[in-house]
């Protein structure tokens, strides 16, 4: 796979992946758990098969150090997804993640004792604005003017949604202590960005068994669901209830997203992922917006803005293309 078809391949498979999860969601919220599984089932075996070859390839870190990983990972994985079970909707989940500069900021000032220049002080602290505009903008609408959202009912819900806030904080959080543990993982033992995959997500399936009544369950909805009308002149897929296809989807572009990220990561600079992964958020959150007619508000627009120009700041967008360009010859590694 070269840069371009990975470039490709980002966009084609992370967009469409948020349009499947989009359209779980909507239909039953607390899938989190069941969508999760379902991604690292198929992500174990492709990896059991093609990175592992079936145990014949050994692994080059060591299991106890994957363990670690996988705690932090699942976690992570499981709070971010369970988060729609309390009333947060796709544009607020995928702006607020987008926040996760200022924790791993945090952390890595707290754990590797790191100093940063003004501008990166400032990217952050307009990432910050940002969610918290976004964050704030959501709760007005949670809060509501109606009656039908007033009294207890009115409080319930604005409770429920403080909630998912909490969760996704503290999957940023936790996401960001990850990041940490796996750079000096890595500069131990080198970068197996492949391995690493498929041992994260294989050893984290026990912790579903945690989740197991839920996932019965919400098995049992979406077998359920009602057939797609579309499919009504396809025999083999006719019958087939709508969420289990919209799950597959998901499954399979989730694939493809994480790994045409991987394959990027080590075809292109920084710059290139870095522009490619903001801009492929961006149309999602735009998309997202507009097909499913999430409520976004002006303050939505002023925080999304802020989030992503924050982004570039922090990444020096800028400055690595000026470098780029009066660079007299040369090509990206």
């Amino acid at each position: 796979m070269t840069a371009a078809s990975a470039v490709f391949f980002v966009f084609v498979g992370c967009c469409t992946n948020v349009i499947f999860l989009e359209l779980l969601v909507k239909d039953e919220p607390g899938s989190g758990n069941i969508i999760t599984c379902a991604q690292f089932i198929f992500i174990a075996i492709e990896g059991l098969i093609f990175t592992a070859e079936f145990g014949k390839k050994k692994n080059i870190i060591p299991i106890k150090d994957y363990l670690v990983l996988v705690v932090m990972f699942f976690i992570v994985n499981v709070s971010n997804n369970l988060a729609f079970s309390f009333k947060i909707s796709m544009p607020l989940h995928m702006i607020f993640r987008s926040g996760g500069l200022i924790a791993n900021m945090i952390m890595a000032i707290i754990v590797l004792k790191r100093s940063y220049t003004f501008t990166k002080y400032l990217s952050v602290a307009m990432i910050t604005l940002g969610t918290a505009i976004c964050t704030f903008a959501s709760a007005e609408s949670m809060d509501g003017t109606g009656d039908e959202s007033k009294g207890s009912e009115g409080v319930s819900n604005f409770a429920t949604w403080l909630t998912g806030i909490a969760l996704l904080t503290f999957a940023l959080f936790m996401s960001a202590r990850m990041g940490i543990f796996q750079e000096c993982l890595y500069s131990k033992h080198g970068k197996h960005s492949r391995e690493a995959l498929f041992y994260i997500h294989l050893l984290s399936l026990p912790g579903f068994l945690l989740t197991g009544r839920s996932i019965f369950e919400h098995a049992a909805k979406y077998s359920q669901s009602e057939p797609l009308p579309v499919l009504d002149s396809m025999p083999l897929l006719a019958g087939i209830p709508r969420l289990w296809i919209y799950l597959v989807g998901n499954m399979l572009t989730q694939y493809v997203c994480i790994s045409s990220v991987f394959k990027l990561t080590s075809e292109c600079t920084s710059l290139t992922v870095t522009l490619v992964l903001t801009l492929r958020k961006f149309l999602s959150l735009i998309f997202s917006i507009i097909y499913f007619q999430n409520p976004f508000t002006m303050s939505h627009w002023v925080g999304t803005f802020l989030v992503f120009s924050g982004t570039f700041l922090f990444t020096d967008v800028y400055g690595k293309l000026q470098d780029s360009l009066t660079k007299p010859s040369g090509k990206e590694d």
